[in-house]
């Protein structure tokens, strides 16, 4: 897993360049938001349960579709295996906050993710829907928390949702 200074040491290494201003002011700016991000994650970690639960029932209510009879959670297997995978995302995203760098999501979430939804016929659009849920969720969890500036959140769950939404909603 990459983070926000090793590719960019990376990229400054592979072009044969000193850092510059600009990569001075991008190191800067991540290791002024660590501990932020760190009480973020810390949030979630210990909130990960209550927010898959919570985030879910409201997906529910949303799309009350799903849970209906033929809908794609429809059945415990398959509620629980939304739940599931929404956990999975909120896991994967607090990875690359803390790290500053989407790569983990690319390598370890949404390589052949969207074929593999459509090829078993989950739904897109409620899957974006749910992650952005979650996003929201700990937007005002670090709100309340004191964390004024959190866009460094946005960054996964947006990147993640980006690219879920490329293909078929």
């Amino acid at each position: 897993m990459k983070d926000a200074v090793t590719n960019l040491i990376k990229n400054y290494d592979v072009a044969g360049r000193y850092f510059d201003r600009n990569a001075i002011d991008r190191l800067k700016a991540y290791f002024e938001s660590g501990t932020a991000r760190l009480a973020v994650a810390t949030m979630v970690t210990a909130n990960a349960a209550a927010i898959v639960r919570q985030a879910g029932s409201k997906l529910f209510e949303e799309v009350p579709e799903l849970i209906r009879p033929g809908g794609n959670a429809y059945t415990t297997r398959r509620y629980s295996a939304c739940l599931r995978d929404m956990d999975y995302y909120l896991r994967y995203a607090s990875y690359a906050m803390v790290a500053g760098d989407n790569d983990v999501l690319d390598e370890r979430v949404l390589q052949g993710l969207r074929e593999t939804y459509n090829s078993l016929g989950v739904p897109i659009g409620p899957t974006v829907l749910g992650i952005q849920i979650m996003k929201d969720m700990i937007k005002e969890m670090a709100l309340e928390a004191g964390i004024e500036s959190a866009n460094f959140l946005d960054e996964p769950f947006d990147h993640m949702t980006r690219e879920l939404s490329e293909i078929d909603i």
